[in-house]
Formats: structure tokens, sequence, C-alpha cells
């Protein structure tokens, strides 16, 4: 297979062997930091993230004047069993919907700047469902992974993420207890709504999922292929391929997540290019990022997907990078230093 991933092996690889940080152009940063016209530490987590945006850039004062947000779609198999409010034709009318600039995202990334991709894959053949078979072949499972990795273009400052599929918080669930431990009760939440008959099915085929899979799943690429989505394993190739490009990630919610779930049980550093873009109110969404070690930047009670969440706050990342760029040393503005 052609792609930046020509095979599992490569994959592999490519997680095992995680591009780091550069700490001289980190470092440069926060030397600036010391000598801007306010107190020490006094704009908070905005110092943090300009800091972490030095480092993976490379640049001392960093800068966002090219970023995209990546929406992948696709459909699931397990949606057949009623656990979604919506039928899995929804996903191929959102799709459209984004196309024709009329959805919440399109809104949130005009606002902050950020040029808009939708990737919708295979719409007309959902996913096997995982509760029998494995959802993907290690074949459909790759080139989902390279689809992802497609969006990572020369001369990006950032990479938003974000999905569209009906059932995929059903896979989500899966993933992080696949990735982690626990029980379906432990991650399954209502999703798009869902509640009574139509949550216990959701939970029933999680847990019946977990089963039928927890002997033959074993790594990454294994519980991508078994337990999650086209959109989703395609969420893991882009931010494996941003990673490897130097560029810094900013996640989306709890399916946004659940993609990077898998490779973070591997190797845990898969993440240190990563911002979590806020704590949606799916409720497994807040577990799943103490476990990937990632702080929120904004909490808003949102639960949408498309990328929203994380696209509101990029607009705190542009703030970041302003205040850092933009304010003047001490000795620039003739202030005293304390």
């Amino acid at each position: 297979m052609s792609g930046f991933f020509a095979s599992v092996a490569a994959f592999e690889a490519a997680l095992e062997s995680l591009r780091g940080i550069d700490a001289a152009a980190r470092d440069a940063a926060a030397a600036r930091q010391d000598v801007l016209t306010k107190p020490p530490g006094s704009l908070g987590r905005l110092e943090e993230i300009a800091l972490f945006l030095a480092g993976w850039q490379g640049r001392e004062r960093p800068r966002i004047e090219r970023a995209r947000v990546a929406i992948f779609a696709g459909n699931h198999g397990v949606a057949a069993r009623g656990v979604s409010a919506f039928p899995s034709e929804v996903t191929a009318q959102m799709v459209a919907n984004f196309e024709a600039g009329g959805a919440a995202i399109n809104a949130l990334a005009h606002a902050a700047g950020l040029e808009l991709v939708v990737v919708p894959i295979d719409l007309d053949r959902p996913t096997k469902d995982f509760v029998e078979v494995p959802a993907m072949s290690a074949e459909e499972c790759l080139a989902a992974l390279n689809l992802g990795a497609a969006v990572v273009e020369p001369g990006l400052d950032m990479l938003v993420l974000g999905e569209m599929g009906i059932a995929n918080s059903t896979a989500a669930a899966a993933l992080a207890a696949a990735s982690f431990g626990g029980g379906a009760r432990e991650w399954v939440g209502p999703g798009t709504g869902v509640h009574g008959s139509a949550f216990e099915a959701k939970v029933a085929a999680v847990d019946a999922a977990l089963t039928r899979h927890a002997k033959a799943a074993s790594g990454a690429f294994d519980i991508l292929r078994r337990l999650g989505g086209r959109e989703i394993a395609a969420i893991a190739g882009a931010v494996l391929a941003a990673r490897q490009a130097g560029v810094p990630v900013l996640l989306d919610g709890f399916i946004c997540c659940s993609g990077v779930a898998p490779l973070a049980a591997t190797n845990p550093d898969i993440v240190g290019h990563c911002l979590a873009g806020h704590c949606s109110a799916e409720p497994g969404h807040g577990r799943l990022l103490d476990r990937l070690g990632l702080d929120p930047i904004l909490s808003l009670g949102m639960r949408l997907g498309e990328g929203s969440g994380a696209a509101v706050a990029a607009g705190v990342v542009r703030a970041a990078i302003a205040s850092h760029d933009q304010m003047a040393s001490f000795a620039e503005a003739g202030v005293s230093e304390a």
C-alpha cells in the first residue's frame, strides 16, 4: 500500500520512534517570557501554550499563519443495534451540510481563522458490526490511517481534528475501554442523546465487543481495526503523521481523543504534541483526558463533535501567540523590572 504508512509495520515503527520537541526553541521562548512587561506567570495557561507551540514549531516566536481543521466522517455497522438517536443516513447529510457551509464547524472555523477540510470515508460502506467481527480488515484500517495522514501538508502551523459518524461514540467507548481498562458503563455515555433501552443497547454492544475481541486485540493497530471506525482511524493517522512532521495538534472531544487512546496505551508520549481543546459533556471524555494526561483548555458543556470545541479553543491558542509575540519587553517599554 502506498501512502504515509505503507504497512502495519511502518505504522508501528512510526509510533515507536516519535520526533521530539525542539528544546532550544522552547527555552528561547521561555527566556522571552521572562522579560515581557508582566509579572512572571501572570498570563497562566496562555504562557504555557506559547511555550508548547514554540517547541513544536521550532521557533522562539511561534505563529499560526496557516491552520487547518480536518473533519473525518465514517459510518459504523454497530449502528444497526439501535445505539444512536439518529439513523446512519445523517452522516452523509451532515457531510453535505459541511460542504455547503451550513454547520457549526463552518461558522467556528471561520471565526478562528481555520481552513476546513472534510474527508468522508466510504460512507456507503459502513464498518462491520464489531460485536460479531472486527470492524475493519487490516487493509481498510491502513487505508483510513493514510487518509488521515494525508491532511498533514507542508506549511501547516497547527492541525485541528474532528469527526462525524453516527454511532461513533459507541466505538469510542470500546476503544477507551480496550486501551485503558474498565467496562462499558465506565465509558459509555449518551452520545447523541440516547437513554433508556437505547442506552442499554449501547452498553450491551460495547461489553459484547470487548468480550469478543479481548484475547485477540493486541497493540494499537489491532485495537483500532477491531473496535474503531474509519474516521477514528483517520484521526489516529493524522496525529501520528503530524508528530513526524512537527505540527502541533488540537484535539476535540471524546470520539476524537479515542482515536489517540490505543496509540497512547502503546506509547504515552504520542500526546506530547497535542493540546486538548476542551472537555466535553460526554461523561467519558474527562476520564479519557486524565488517562491521556491532557489538561483541556476549555470546558463549555459542548458535546457536538465536528471539531467544534477544538475550533473554539483555537481562538485561545491565537491569543497565547499574540501575547507572546506582540508584548514589549521591559527594556523596550522603559518599564522598571521587579
